[in-house]
Parts: C-alpha cells; structure tokens; sequence
C-alpha cells in the first residue's frame, strides 16, 4: 500500500511553557492547555503533534494522554530546552532536560534519550537561537519556517543556510504557535503513516516544510487573549478566588507575585486592552523587526560566505 503524505507541527506550545520576559514586563508565553492544542491540530488536518514547551515535558504528556482517545491524531513528546548557547527542541523524550546546559550537553541528553534534535529558528536576532554553531552540533533538522517569525530576515537565512549544506539537515516547518489563534499557519509535510515514519522522514532528510507566518492580526488575538486571561487570575487572585493548584503553572505563577505588583498588572493591561494600543502596539513592534531585518539583509550575503568558510 503506498503511503500517504501527512501533516505534522513539530514546534507547539500550551501554557505549560511558563512566563516570559520582554525588558520589566512578564506574560504567560501561552494560556491555552494542551487538550485545546490538541484539538486545534484535528481542527487543522494534523496527523502529528510534537508539543515543546519551554523547559518542561509536562503538558506534552498531558496532550499525548488526551490525544490517546482519537484516532485521528498522534502526540510526539518534545520540550524546546533553553540552553546557554540557544533554544534546541528535542523530541521523542521521556524525561525533561533541564535548562541553561550547554548545546553539546543538551544535545548529548537529547540522544541519551533517543531523542531528535531540531533547531528552533536557528538564525533569530530577537528569541535565543543557537546561530552559526547550528555547524557545530550533531543536528537533525533545522525550521527554515517558523510561523512565529514574521520577519523577513530570520526564515530566510535559516533557508539559504540550508541550501548552502544539501542534505545535511531535515527542513522543517513548524508554527511556533502559542495560542490556538496562531496555530496551523506552518507545518511540515512527510510521506508516511504514523510518528516512526517522521521521525524515519526526519533523519532521511525527507521533510517538507509547508505554510507561511502567523498573520500580523492573528498575533495581536494572541497577544489580548494573554493579557486577559493574565488579568482575570490576577482580579481572581485579588478577591481570593483563585484557589493553589499545583498542577496549573499560571495559577501558581500568579499567585507569587506579591500584591502590589498585581495591582500594577492589572493597571497595564487595562491600558494595553484599550483600543486601538493592541494594534498600535502590533505595528511598532513590526516596525522595528523590519528595520532590524532589512540592515541583516543587506549583508546576507557577507554573512553566508563567512558560514561557508566556517
């Protein structure tokens, strides 16, 4: 029987991806719970699920368990490990690898595993990335599509690296997403039945990657869904309604955070919430991505010929 070509997003996260930074602000990296992931995937025509979450393998487990009583789709347990060098995604884990190792050391627990190492993003200017040393390390694949990348330099030296080095690394695609808003805009496309047929895809360099980034109005959806559901546990947290569960890392993240500094939360998502910033907001940030895009694309073709002597 010939196989057929599946659908499989090799780089999701849920809300078990913690609480991320952006200069004094902290935000929930994502609200939605591993099931509502799930159920964006089937809603998508996924076959394959990988879910990498930042530095935990718990709601991967969670989505697998869930996605268990479907047959129409399947759950790769992954975790995209910060380490000092940059972000690296394993997949195929059965324990969590803990953060801030370096590339080789989290690599070298990745295969202690049997895991697949793909490099997220590999040539970010503005999310940790692991760069030139993509060279140096026993890699799988490397996304040359990410969908959270709506910049136009990142993907597009991932890609020209690629091409740079035929057939030494699997091209992925993958959506990044965050939310369920932001899911299913790239993926990565392989022949093939089950997940031991990706990850056969995988290491035979036989990957598609499909799709394009996120849609600009798609983020900013994301980018209020945080904010509200950020400012609901805090209103929750403050009128003593929002009980411990340690289950539930947004709950307990919130519930840490001294009452002042909740206060002050809900004071700067009021105004964030208030139209037309969240737009406003979307604009500048892209602004400033393509200014930071187009001068690395100016000397692209510097940096490649710098790689290729590497």
């Amino acid at each position: 029987m010939a196989c057929m070509r599946m659908k499989a997003d090799l780089h999701v996260h849920t809300k078990y991806s913690g609480v991320g930074r952006l200069g004094k602000l902290r935000f929930p990296e994502s609200i939605d719970r591993p099931e509502d992931m799930v159920d964006a995937a089937r809603a998508n025509g996924m076959n394959i699920l990988c879910i990498t979450d930042h530095n935990s393998i718990d709601g991967a487990v969670i989505a697998k368990n869930y996605a268990s009583r479907f047959d129409d789709i399947e759950v790769v347990i992954g975790e995209e490990v910060s380490t000092s060098d940059g972000e690296i995604i394993g997949l195929w884990l059965t324990e969590c690898i803990p953060p801030m190792l370096s590339a080789e050391e989290t690599a070298k627990r990745i295969r202690e595993q049997g895991g697949i190492i793909i490099a997220p993003h590999p040539f970010s200017f503005h999310v940790p990335a692991l760069g030139e040393k993509v060279l140096d390390l026993d890699i799988d694949g490397i996304e040359v599509l990410n969908g959270g990348h709506i910049d136009k330099y990142s993907n597009r030296m991932a890609y020209e690296v690629s091409k740079k080095y035929p057939g030494r690394w699997a091209e992925i695609g993958s959506s990044d997403a965050h939310s369920v808003p932001t899911f299913g805009c790239a993926w990565t496309e392989f022949d093939g039945d089950d997940p031991n047929d990706l990850r056969t895809a995988i290491l035979e360099k036989r990957t598609v990657p499909c799709g394009k980034p996120v849609p600009v109005d798609k983020a900013v959806i994301w980018s209020m869904k945080v904010v509200l559901k950020g400012m609901g546990l805090i209103i929750r947290s403050l009128l003593g309604r929002l009980r411990p569960d340690p289950t539930d890392p947004l709950v307990t993240t919130v519930l840490k955070v001294p009452k002042q500094k909740r206060i002050v939360g809900i004071l700067g998502a009021m105004i964030y919430l208030f139209p037309p910033i969240p737009y406003l907001a979307c604009i500048a940030s892209n602004r400033w991505l393509n200014r930071r895009a187009n001068k690395l694309l100016d000397n692209i073709s510097e940096t490649l010929n710098k790689i290729s002597n590497h």
